[in-house]
Order: structure tokens, then sequence, then C-alpha cells
């Protein structure tokens, strides 16, 4: 876990998902990672469908785009991509694999969940997504104590930094990751669906708030 020299112009965090909707819980989690990590910015990759997750309920891919551009129309440390769907990738390593080689002056993170490290051993080759880049777990109620018991979590303990040290990780080679506590947010893409049923549905009669998210969720970052 040596640090390494390396070549950067630009840092950025990786956050991949199905966004289904997008929530300000995802912008806080964002800008989180930027301020703990020294990112230059956030990459929200937009899955077509995750391969794990059911059709049913599913938003479109455009809507779906359309609601994480809306929570992030102020945020200018966000950007909201549809990678997967234009270079044909449909898992998280290849699509990793493929923008180191498209952006060899970019150093990349991946950002995930407390839950997705739970059930992370699922994915396919998910050993080979550590060796490719530096992990950022982000702390998320109540999956945090069964993650850090997790296959992944163990299997790769060695390579775990401590949170003071999360501000070197693009530096060190991989594998290296972090787990990072942060402050717990209210809102949940299930929860959302839960209540709100076919929510895309709703998103043209909805308030354009991203504004008063990302100046709130700055400040509560700083």
């Amino acid at each position: 876990m040596s640090l390494h020299k390396y070549k950067c112009r630009e840092v950025v965090g990786l956050l991949g998902g199905s966004f289904n909707p997008a929530h300000a819980g995802h912008v806080c989690i964002s800008l989180m990672a930027i301020r703990a990590l020294a990112l230059d910015e956030v990459w929200w990759l937009v899955s077509p469908q995750n391969p794990l997750k059911s059709v049913t309920g599913m938003a479109p891919l455009h809507w779906r785009l359309a609601q994480a551009h809306r929570m992030t129309a102020h945020c200018r440390c966000i950007s909201v991509l549809d990678l997967e769907a234009r270079l044909g990738t449909r898992y998280s390593v290849d699509i990793v694999s493929r923008l180191r080689q498209r952006e060899p002056y970019r150093c990349f993170v991946w950002l995930m969940g407390a839950d997705n490290l739970a059930q992370v051993s699922f994915w396919w080759q998910w050993p080979r997504l550590f060796h490719l880049v530096p992990v950022a777990i982000l702390a998320r109620y109540p999956y945090s104590l069964r993650a850090l018991a997790s296959v992944a979590a163990r299997r790769f303990a060695r390579w775990r930094v401590f949170p003071g040290q999360a501000h070197t990780l693009v530096r060190r080679q991989p594998p290296v990751w972090v787990f990072l506590p942060t402050p717990s947010h209210p809102d949940s893409a299930t929860q959302i669906r839960a209540v709100s049923g076919i929510w895309w549905e709703q998103i043209e009669k909805e308030a354009d708030y991203s504004a008063d998210v990302c100046d709130s969720l700055s400040v509560q970052s700083r």
C-alpha cells in the first residue's frame, strides 16, 4: 500500500447505480466523498439495468437520467453520464476498465455504499474491481456492520486504510480501500418507490429544488 508515482490531471470518483430515482442522499454522499478523498469531481454512472436487479419497477433510463440531472443541476462537481449505455458495457468492472483505457490522465476512485459492499461478492469479477482502482465505501445505516463482516471486506482486510488517510487513497497502488463514516440521510430510493409508485410519472409535477439541495449539502460537508 505504499504511495506510488502517478500522473493525474484530475481525480474522479465513480458512483455507479440504477438511480431509481436519484435523490438528495446521492448528492450528499457525493459531496462527502469529494471532501474526504480530495476528488475533483464525481461521475454518476447511471446503469441501463443492474444485472442483479429486477426490471419490474425500474424506470426507463431516460427518466432516471432526467431525474439525476435535475438533482445535480446546480452541483458543478457532479456529472451525470450514461456511459454504460454508450459503451455497451454491463458490469462495473468492465466500465472501470474501459474508462482507465480511455482516460489515462484521470485517476479514478470507485465509490459505493455499505449496502453494496455487503453483496459485492455476487458481482461479476468483483476482486478484479478492487485491483483496478482504489475503492471508497460510504457508511449507510443499517448495512455498515454487515458490510464490514462481508466476504469482500474480509478478503481485502489487509489493504484497508484508516479514514484519516482517505485523502491519500488515489496515490496508493490498488488494492486499497477505505470505509468512510458519513452522516445518515433519510432519503432512500426504495422508500421513494414505495410511496410514489411509478415515480417518473410525477417528475414533471415536482418543483426543481436541486439548487437548495446542493447548497445545503455543500455547507453540511464542510
